[in-house]
């Protein structure tokens, strides 16, 4: 088989595989990331059994929540993607949590205070004043968020040289947490390695985290796509770099 025929049956079988949910289990021995040193599961596990109500926003497909071994009584998510919500109350039915449908761009559906613990992994943004306001006073936000540059490499390699990233960077997320009146108690940075192994991977990646290339179709970047593939073949992994921030901050 030569190697154009190769990409385009890589290219077509992530083209048509499902992306639902947050888990990444598809790219199993076709990529990989090293995971941050903190352990946001973990770390989420041992607040939630400390916590009377908690909040998990932008839960995905509820995979993270789901791990919980020692959930709260009172415990919601959030979700602004319809194909999530419906995975997400499917996964989160063994913790007992409420799943709410919600505009991405709206305000979160919850009385003032109504929550001593919020979490959130890998938010499309976090709206810091709606935040503090669901917190009771004492009360933790913890998250793990996607920093500024994260897989920089893929995005150039289908879009081009791109300019210095002017978003998501972990001292604009402090400035904004204290300025909705949040104490910031911790915060943590790791520049982690990603791989992909094959073309596949890469599209199927790009499916899946729309911001990395924002309106990608593999029409639309095809050419682009069989020169990463002769790149995979002749020299090897694609390498690129995720960056993640952690962090934690308590309401006033």
């Amino acid at each position: 088989m030569d190697a154009e025929r190769d990409a385009e049956e890589l290219i077509a079988e992530a083209a048509a595989a499902p992306v639902d949910g947050w888990g990444f289990d598809w790219l199993a021995g076709r990529a990989t990331e090293e995971r941050p040193p903190w352990g946001y599961a973990r770390m989420v596990a041992d607040r939630m059994a400390r916590a009377t109500a908690a909040l998990d926003v932008d839960t995905g497909g509820g995979e993270v929540l789901a791990e919980v071994p020692r959930p709260p009584k009172l415990l919601a998510a959030t979700e602004g993607w319809p194909p999530n919500v419906v995975v997400a109350r499917r996964t989160l039915r063994r913790v007992g949590a409420t799943v709410v449908a919600v505009d991405p761009d709206g305000p979160l559906p919850f009385r003032d205070a109504s929550f001593d613990l919020v979490v959130s992994r890998h938010p499309v943004r976090t709206d810091w004043e709606q935040t503090a306001r669901v917190l009771r006073p004492g009360g933790t936000f913890l998250s793990q968020q996607i920093g500024a540059g994260t897989m920089r490499e893929l995005s150039e390699a289908i879009l081009g040289p791109l300019p210095p990233p002017a978003t998501r960077h972990p001292d604009y997320a402090v400035g904004a947490a204290e300025a909705a009146g949040l104490r910031v108690v911790d915060l943590r940075r790791a520049t982690l390695r990603a791989e992909f192994f094959d073309i596949g991977a890469v599209v199927w990646f790009l499916r899946k985290v729309i911001w990395t290339v924002p309106g990608f179709t593999v029409d639309r970047y095809r050419d682009r796509l069989r020169e990463l593939h002769g790149r995979i073949v002749d020299e090897g992994p694609f390498v690129a770099h995720a960056e993640r921030f952690l962090i934690e901050a308590t309401r006033h």
